[in-house]
């Protein structure tokens, strides 16, 4: 068959190697000047690796990556981080039980208690019994009301805003059951391995257009693959009004993250993830991907990756770096006053519905891959359900598309 693939992120390029591999002819179009989607990269003159244009890693869980990673011959590196929390301007860690027990922004009952229940959560195989429950709710009854205000609900207002008491606790359920304290990054970067999937795609005959904006469906292919966002697909197509009104119940968030190149560590006691729990900061995760990964990969510059998630309207998305930066820098110094920036520091990139907003019985609103339009199957984000964007996930959704199409679904 001629199979045509809309989108040469994870999802787009796991089908499309997939079915070239059964002997497809494909073609996948891009609208962007590289592969990778959501997780593309960028490198600068003196670098050997990408850096990735917004905060991706894996956990050692992780499979379908991991295999597809073996797959192509792209290598991995497993190390620890540190990640920690902003508590009252303080920097402590928040990633083991140990850390835990050490928390002293918590009572040593309330300690206990959040160790209970994230061990539940844990060791919970299925989360089908939270299906209707809002995560705040959930937390604030049995994390008890000191940890909530102190951790989650900052950060459920900073990722959510006005929108965090409607999120799923299935949501929640899953971040902590995914979780692995290793976490494990593509040699290279995350555009490396999305470019060692594409050369096994070509190898095998496939083509991939980039520098393609996609306006409409292509004609003369026996059928075709979605990854667009949701939103995207709706205004390529014309939809009957029944699905068109299920796709458009789920809301999404844009992504925006500001990449600071420095010449010295930002955070000296080597954290790796810092999530922000003071309400003021303009900002709700900040990461140094330097003390991850080397920074002689990145011609010993260290990188700082300041993250948001925002909705469509917000005024930050139409800002230049240089505006956005003098927003964020008197809060990057009430961290580290004497952080020192490399020339032309700035690097600016914003994904428009990059995050779903999952509230309670978000499976009833998941669209199937078969659309109403004959032949035209989709496969996006939105579709992981209880899993959280990511890498992993985009790359199980175009195995399981992949066989869709194929036929052995």
């Amino acid at each position: 068959m001629k199979i045509a693939i809309m989108g040469a992120g994870f999802t787009g390029l796991t089908a499309a190697l997939r079915l070239a591999k059964l002997g497809h002819q494909i073609t996948v179009f891009e609208k962007e000047s590289t592969v990778g989607g959501l997780a593309a990269g960028f490198k600068e003159k003196g670098w050997d690796w990408f850096v990735d244009k917004t905060y991706h890693h894996l956990f050692t869980n992780d499979i379908y990556a991991i295999h597809l990673a073996r797959e192509v011959n792209q290598k991995l590196i497993t190390k620890q981080p540190e990640t920690a929390v902003l508590v009252d301007n303080k920097m402590s860690a928040f990633d083991s039980p140990i850390t835990l027990l050490k928390f002293s922004h918590l009572t040593v009952f309330n300690r206990f208690r959040v160790g209970i229940c994230t061990f539940y959560l844990k060791y919970l195989s299925s989360a089908e019994t939270f299906e209707s429950r809002f995560a705040l709710d959930w937390l604030n009854k049995f994390m008890g009301e000191s940890a909530t205000k102190t951790i989650w609900d900052p950060l459920f207002e900073g990722k959510f805003g006005s929108q965090k008491y409607t999120i799923s606790l299935t949501w929640f359920w899953a971040r902590i059951k995914k979780r692995t304290q290793s976490l494990v990054y593509p040699e290279g970067g995350f555009q490396h391995f999305a470019e060692k999937i594409s050369q096994e795609i070509t190898d095998l005959g496939g083509k991939i257009i980039l520098d393609t904006e996609i306006k409409t469906l292509k004609k003369g292919f026996d059928k075709t693959i979605i990854t667009l966002p949701t939103p995207t697909f709706t205004k390529i197509t014309k939809l009957p009004k029944p699905y068109q009104k299920r796709l458009d119940s789920i809301p999404h968030l844009s992504a925006l993250n500001l990449i600071i190149k420095l010449k010295k560590p930002f955070f000296t006691n080597g954290t790796y993830w810092l999530n922000i729990t003071d309400k003021s900061f303009p900002f709700l995760v900040m990461a140094e991907h330097t003390n991850f990964m080397n920074k002689k990969y990145y011609n010993n510059q260290h990188i700082l990756y300041i993250g948001c998630y925002l909705p469509a309207d917000h005024p930050y998305l139409k800002m230049s770096g240089e505006k956005l930066f003098k927003v964020f820098d008197p809060y990057l110094k009430k961290i580290n006053p004497n952080y020192a920036l490399c020339p032309k520091p700035l690097n600016l990139f914003t994904f428009s519905n990059a995050q779903p907003i999952v509230t309670p019985n978000h499976k009833t609103k998941i669209p199937a891959f078969k659309t109403p339009l004959k032949n035209v199957f989709l496969a996006n984000l939105d579709m992981v359900y209880p899993w959280d964007r990511g890498v992993n996930y985009a790359i199980n959704l175009g195995e399981e598309v992949a066989k869709m199409v194929n036929g052995e679904k």
